[in-house]
């Protein structure tokens, strides 16, 4: 089974209460919530991999990388959706975070997605990078949503990714397999604060 037991409430995504936060932080960020939760919407009628292929470009597009020192002026900073969007800015970590939410916001299951810790290979350095995965089943292969690319990808078409853990809102892993590595909620500190501003926003 991909995922341990459930350790949080079944999603409960709500789109009022994700525009009535963007509010609070502006009409620039009404705009690109409002735009985020009518692709949401429109989701309903589409397959998971559409669906997938829709989050990735969305956040792609519209968050430029750049690292968290620059836009929070701290070494490390797991921003919610919509701090991203209002900064039009953010790292690794906060693309992978902002797809996941807003996946599960679409009705795709925790079960089937995963932020994966990984060491990338660019540039002939090996970097500590995020990524999110997707698996349509238990043993498939997962699809990879990353900045770096804009396709998802296979895992098998990413030789650049070495998986070092993977977790959700359900579980934590050791690389990208079976077995569990305990509750990510207490054992990640920044996973356990952006989960609770994401509760906040609507997301979750």
């Amino acid at each position: 089974m991909l995922a341990a037991a459930p350790l949080l409430a079944a999603a409960a995504y709500d789109a009022t209460r994700v525009l009535e936060a963007a509010a609070v932080r502006g009409p620039k960020v009404t705009e690109q919530a409002q735009a985020l939760v009518q692709l949401i919407e429109r989701s309903g009628t589409q397959d998971e991999l559409q669906r997938l292929r829709d989050i990735n470009d969305f956040f792609n597009r519209r968050i430029a990388f750049q690292e968290d020192a620059v836009t929070w002026g701290v070494p490390d900073y797991w921003a919610s959706p919509l701090e991203s969007l209002e900064k039009r800015a953010g790292d690794c970590e906060d693309y992978a975070i902002a797809k996941y939410f807003s996946l599960t916001a679409t009705g795709v299951p925790t079960a089937k997605l995963r932020l994966v810790y990984v060491r990338a290979r660019l540039g002939g350095q090996s970097l500590a990078h995020m990524v999110l995965a997707y698996y349509a089943q238990p043993s498939a292969e997962p699809l990879i949503l990353d900045n770096l690319r804009p396709e998802v990808l296979p895992a098998s078409q990413r030789a650049d990714l070495t998986p070092v853990f993977s977790f959700n809102t359900e579980g934590l892993w050791q690389g990208t397999g079976q077995v569990t590595a305990g509750n990510p909620l207490a054992r990640l500190s920044m996973w356990r604060e952006v989960v609770a501003k994401v509760k906040a926003e609507g997301f979750l």
